[in-house]
């Protein structure tokens, strides 16, 4: 009767039967339903209670090891899961179940090399099960092997062709190998199959950004927000894309209203007064401007707190170590903390993460603060020290920075491989290395170049960058912090770009509205680097055969 209940979907009368069966006699297979039963009724803890005693009953059980671990993972306990589903393959070290929750519990741990290893064993036991290569799909995708994982999703898409997750799946690695065309055609194979997904929409929108095919992809945005007004991914895409297209009203409007959305975890202390957008006055209040993106960025926007200060705003400025040596001179910060959990604030007026500063000011394309340089000059015995350490200025003097943090998500189309930068290497310049912790293959690259002048050894800070760079001619660099540290010492800064930038480049242009000193080198329609590497090594060679270098903090 139980059993019958329990099928029924009547649960109430199915633990009810079942507990009466085990005061007749407590069979641990009786605990067990009696377990599921309990589940099914939301009453995880008696669940867990129940198949604690059924286990005690046949501890070598894998099947109850199994039961045990999902009431877990419903508890959200998910460490205690994993073992439990551990010892379940201990008992039957070809139990498939077992291994497949490992592999997923693994993956939500971000241990994806471990995750994968248990999805490989499920791909041995059960061949050609497209659920299983769907997961190591995953896995893959997270290891940043695309290949590998398009392999997996074509390989289940060819299982079952009427499965709008391969295709998708098999899309979104295409997009990550940079193959915008065929990702697109994998993606309307999936909206054939599931019309009005809106991951796959999503997605197919994102290759058509990487096609710069704006305009339709904008379409797909704004009827995805118009139809669900709580669809914060398409309006988060939808407001990036107008600040990439230069609508940085519309942009920044979007980007505040939804980017707490994106960053569920706090990055700053609790304040007890007002977040400051740029609606009351300032003038004799207490201002605390902190840190709530990347270095890049924070440099970026710390043009913003001299406009503050300007208004008549007492400035306390908090940012990360690297960033603080260096930015407690910026003109208008009367304070500068460094962002810690045991740093203490004193008692503000107001409070706003640098990033909002854009929005607070109504940043526009025509009003964007751009002063040739706002970093405050490195020290002139700082500068000399690196004078005496590069030596006679007899040649031009480049900076060279090829590749940004790795787990940054467009890190596998912004940076490069120190060797494409080779062709540069036979100019009659000196080369400088501004890059902070290269790949290994990279960093023994650079070691067999003695050629190149390596000190990032000594660069503790930024502040000890800033000082190295203001002694060079030009800085070449792919989108990464050091990129706008040059650009806001005033220093001339040529940036590598990807066909499809960050939105703070915009498009279709060689200067920026934000540097007056940079100039913009992107790549084309064929997204590959060794014709703009080309375009900078002409540019180079023109600037050393027409510049005689003088002592960069003279020039």
């Amino acid at each position: 009767m139980g059993l019958l209940s329990f099928q029924a979907q009547q649960f109430d009368h199915a633990i009810a039967w079942i507990e009466r069966a085990i005061r007749q006699d407590p069979k641990a297979e009786y605990l067990s339903n009696l377990g599921s039963a309990l589940r099914q009724a939301g009453r995880l803890d008696e669940a867990l209670q129940v198949f604690d005693k059924a286990i005690q009953l046949k501890p070598d059980d894998p099947l109850l090891w199994c039961r045990l671990a999902a009431i877990l993972v419903a508890l959200g306990r998910n460490a205690e899961a994993l073992l439990s589903y551990q010892h379940a393959l201990e008992l039957d070290p070809h139990h498939w179940e077992a291994a497949y929750h490992c592999g997923e519990l693994l993956h939500g741990s971000e241990r994806f090399e471990e995750a994968l290893s248990y999805f490989n064993r499920c791909d041995e036991w059960r061949p050609d099960h497209v659920r299983t290569l769907q997961a190591r799909g995953r896995c893959l995708r997270a290891l940043k092997r695309f290949e590998e994982c398009l392999v997996e999703n074509v390989r289940a898409h060819e299982l079952d062709p009427g499965d709008a997750i391969s295709c998708n799946n098999a899309g979104n690695a295409l997009l990550s190998l940079d193959r915008a065309d065929e990702a697109l055609r994998w993606f309307d194979t999936a909206l054939a199959l599931q019309p009005n997904s809106g991951d796959v929409l999503l997605n197919k929108a994102s290759a058509l950004v990487q096609l710069a095919r704006f305009d339709e992809a904008m379409v797909i945005y704004e009827c995805a927000v118009a139809n669900d007004p709580n669809d914060h991914n398409s309006a988060w895409n939808l407001a990036v894309l107008q600040l990439l297209t230069g609508n940085l009203e519309a942009g920044w409007r979007g980007h505040e209203a939804l980017r707490w959305w994106r960053l569920p975890e706090p990055t700053h202390p609790k304040f007890s007064a007002p977040m400051w957008l740029g609606h009351e006055p300032v003038a004799g209040k207490t201002l605390a401007v902190w840190q709530d993106e990347g270095l890049g960025d924070t440099i970026q926007f710390a043009r913003y707190v001299p406009l503050l200060a300007a208004r008549g705003a007492r400035v306390i400025l908090v940012v990360e170590p690297p960033l603080h040596s260096l930015l407690s001179r910026l003109d208008g910060v009367s304070q500068c903390l460094p962002k810690l959990p045991e740093t203490r604030l004193p008692p503000v007026d107001f409070h706003a993460p640098i990033y909002s500063l854009p929005v607070a000011f109504g940043t526009r394309l025509d009003s964007i603060p751009s002063s040739e340089s706002y970093l405050p000059v490195p020290g002139a015995e700082q500068a000399q020290a690196w004078e005496n350490r590069l030596g006679p200025h007899e040649k031009l003097r480049v900076g060279l920075v090829w590749s940004g943090n790795p787990n940054h998500p467009n890190d596998h189309i912004r940076s490069i491989p120190f060797g494409m930068l080779s062709s540069l290497l036979d100019i009659d310049a000196k080369f400088v290395s501004l890059q902070m912790n290269p790949r290994p293959q990279d960093a023994e690259t650079l070691r067999e170049r003695p050629d190149i002048a390596d000190f990032t050894a000594d660069l503790a800070d930024l502040e000890a960058t800033a000082a190295l760079a203001s002694c060079l001619d030009l800085v070449i660099a792919v989108d990464t912090a050091v990129a706008h540290l040059a650009a806001a010492l005033g220093r001339p800064t040529w940036i590598i770009l990807p066909y499809t930038p960050d939105f703070r480049w915009l498009l279709h242009r060689s200067d920026s509205p934000w540097y007056p000193t940079v100039r913009l080198f992107r790549q084309s329609e064929r997204r590959e680097y060794g014709s703009v590497i080309e375009r900078v090594r002409s540019e180079l060679q023109a600037m050393v055969r027409q510049n005689s270098p003088l002592p960069a903090h003279q020039a």
